[in-house]
Formats: C-alpha cells, sequence, structure tokens
C-alpha cells in the first residue's frame, strides 16, 4: 500500500496542478487576445448527440471533435462568456485556496457578480461547459453537488480530510463517500472485491448478515442511479487497488442501465467518463434467466419498461451475447423482478444461497 499511497499524492498533486493552470491559462488567452486586439473567443466542445461516440477499445462513451465558438463578437454569446469566465475565475480561487463550493453556493454567489444566473440549471450548464472546455472535471473546480453519498462497508482505512477511519469501523451504515473523493487517501485495504448493490435495503441485509467477512468483500449501497462520486470510488478502488467491481441491481430496464453507466459511462458525461467509467466491472445482478431459475416474485414489465429495453437492445454498451441474450428473454418472459424478490425464502437467502452462486459463476 506504500506505492499506492505515493502514487495518489502525486496524482493529486498533479491534478490540482493542471486544473490551476488551466483556469489560469484560459484567462491569460483573452487578456493576449485584447491586446493583440483581437476578438476574445473559446472554443467549446460539443456535448450535442452528434459529438458524442462509444468507442469500443476504451468501452465508454467519448466527445468526438466536434467544437463550437464562444466570441465576444456575438451578440447573443457575451452573456454566456461572461458567465464563463466568472466561473472560472470563482473555481480558480477555489482551487488556490484549497476549497470547495457546491453547485447551488456558487448559483448565490454569481448574485454578486452582475452576470448573475436566471436559473440553478443555466449556472450547472456554465460550470459542464467550464470542466468540458478545460478538459477538467467539476469536482478538481472544486465545484461538489449537493447529495449525499453511497455508503461503504467494509475492511478499507482511509485518510479523509486529515481523519482515519476503517469503513467497518463507522457504525453500521458504513463511511459516506466524499464528494471530494479525490482527496481521500487509501491507506490499508484487507478485502479482495466489491459488490455494489442499488438499494440500501439490500446495502443492511448484507451488513446484517456479515456479507462484507464471507465474501472479504466492500459493499456498496448506490442509492440508486450512482453519483460521479461513487462511480469514481469505484473506479480508483478498481485501479489502484486491483479489487473486481460486482454490481447487483434490480432486474429490471432501469437497473439494468444503473450499473452500465457503472460500467461504461454515461452519454451525459462523456467528457469525464475516463474518470468516473469502470469497464472491467461486472452486473450481478438481477436477471431475466434468474427469475425463471430461482422462480422469483415478479411484476409485469409495463409499457415503458419494454420501450426502455428495446432501446437498451440497440444501445452499443449491450451489444455483448449476455446482454442482448438477458434483454431478450425479459421481453419475452414479460416480467421483472427486484433484489428483495429473494426474500421469498427468508432474509439470510439472498447471502446464504444467490450471492454465493453468482460469484462462482462470474469468477470461474
Amino acid at each position: 500500500m506504500t506505492e499506492i499511497k505515493e502514487n495518489q499524492k502525486n496524482h493529486r498533486e498533479k491534478r490540482k496542478e493542471y486544473t490551476y493552470n488551466k483556469l489560469k491559462g484560459l484567462g491569460q488567452e483573452i487578456i493576449e487576445n485584447i491586446e493583440k486586439q483581437k476578438v476574445p473567443s473559446i472554443r467549446v466542445p460539443s456535448r450535442g448527440t452528434g459529438n458524442i461516440v462509444y468507442d469500443d477499445a476504451k468501452r465508454y462513451y467519448v466527445l468526438g471533435d466536434r467544437y463550437g465558438k464562444r466570441s465576444l463578437g456575438n451578440v447573443k454569446q457575451i452573456r454566456k462568456l461572461g458567465q464563463m469566465v466568472y466561473v472560472a475565475n470563482f473555481c480558480k480561487d477555489l482551487v488556490a485556496r484549497e476549497k470547495t463550493a457546491t453547485i447551488r453556493e456558487m448559483y448565490y454567489v454569481s448574485e454578486g457578480w452582475g452576470i448573475s444566473f436566471k436559473t440553478q440549471q443555466e449556472s450547472n450548464i456554465v460550470g459542464e461547459d467550464l470542466e468540458v472546455t478545460l478538459g477538467t472535471t467539476r469536482e478538481d473546480l472544486g465545484l461538489m453537488p449537493e447529495e449525499d453519498g453511497a455508503s461503504v462497508y467494509g475492511d478499507i482505512t482511509l485518510l479523509d480530510d486529515g481523519v482515519e477511519l476503517n469503513a467497518a469501523k463507522t457504525g453500521k451504515s458504513g463511511y459516506t463517500i466524499s464528494p471530494t473523493i479525490d482527496q481521500v487517501e487509501f491507506l490499508d485495504c484487507g478485502v479482495e472485491r466489491v459488490i455494489a448493490v442499488e438499494t440500501m435495503g439490500m446495502f443492511h441485509r448484507m451488513v446484517q448478515e456479515n456479507a462484507h467477512k464471507r465474501f472479504n468483500t466492500l459493499i456498496v449501497g448506490l442509492k440508486g442511479q450512482a453519483a460521479r462520486a461513487t462511480r469514481r470510488f469505484l473506479k480508483r478502488v478498481n485501479e489502484e487497488i486491483g479489487l473486481p467491481v460486482y454490481i447487483c441491481n434490480d432486474g429490471d430496464p432501469w437497473g439494468f442501465h444503473i450499473a452500465q453507466v457503472i460500467i461504461s459511462g454515461s452519454a451525459k458525461l462523456a467528457h469525464v467518463n475516463h474518470d468516473l467509467a469502470t469497464p472491467d466491472a461486472k452486473f450481478m445482478g438481477v436477471t431475466a434467466s434468474d427469475i425463471i431459475n430461482y422462480d422469483l416474485p415478479t411484476d409485469k414489465l409495463k409499457d415503458v419498461d419494454v420501450m426502455r429495453l428495446k432501446e437498451l437492445s440497440k444501445d452499443p454498451r449491450y451489444k455483448s451475447d449476455f446482454w442482448q441474450t438477458e434483454i431478450k428473454k425479459m421481453l419475452k418472459i414479460g416480467k421483472k423482478a427486484e433484489q428483495q424478490s429473494f426474500s421469498k425464502y427468508g432474509l439470510e437467502y439472498v447471502v446464504d444461497t444467490y450471492f454465493p452462486q453468482k460469484l462462482e459463476e462470474l469468477e470461474n
């Protein structure tokens, strides 16, 4: 772990230096244009659907090479460009002082800029424009979301904001993943794998049944669609510590999608999927085959479920034989099932029987 800790430290320092220099360079470029009597402009990579491409080699979505241009020579773009400059300057101060602000706080701070945002959504979009323009992440810019992080339980020791803690000794709710997860150091780790589960109900069931010891695993409660910090945590433990990641979600198109966003990233965040996607993560959630083989309690697929499954079947992230087979089978049986449906056989069944069988299948 000593080498890993040193690599983490060097990585953090490089990211901070890179982000600060990018922010500083943006301002310098505008000043130089003015000094040369040129109209200041900024090239912003397009985040439109036509510029989002699935990269087969990387196994996640990336941005293409299309760019837009924000210029002070265009009256319609003056306000947006001005907002970008103010946000960049605000973030440059955050990075320099090693502070953070929530995106909501930035929205209110803008009231004093004289070029404030009309809505929170407008503020969010400008923040995203800035991260894609600079090739950095919102978190590196010092901007944090409002949502609570996911929970981690198991034998991993971390250094978070100067406090050393072990995720198996922080109460039954575990360690809450920090929005500044890239600033957190992994000091020690005594597990062999990570099992991430969609619901907190399943998270608490696994903790109660001592699944972290029985499977020598970290248990991560995703709380539905995984937040960016959660995805970053999963990627970091996979790449930096070498822990295989398994994702257990409900057996429906929405559970499939939650898992696939962790594995292959999302189209919306194509510009930062290199930091968030974990292509080697494996799905061990409820499949159509499980519904049949375990005779699980089910709900009938709704029209919206059927439509979503058909959309997934055409998505490049689901082109493998496994996904195509399970999607077609789910459409054929017309049923879906939740993780908790294994409780039909008793509360302990999912940990005593289902998970051991799934892990053996996936690891062998």
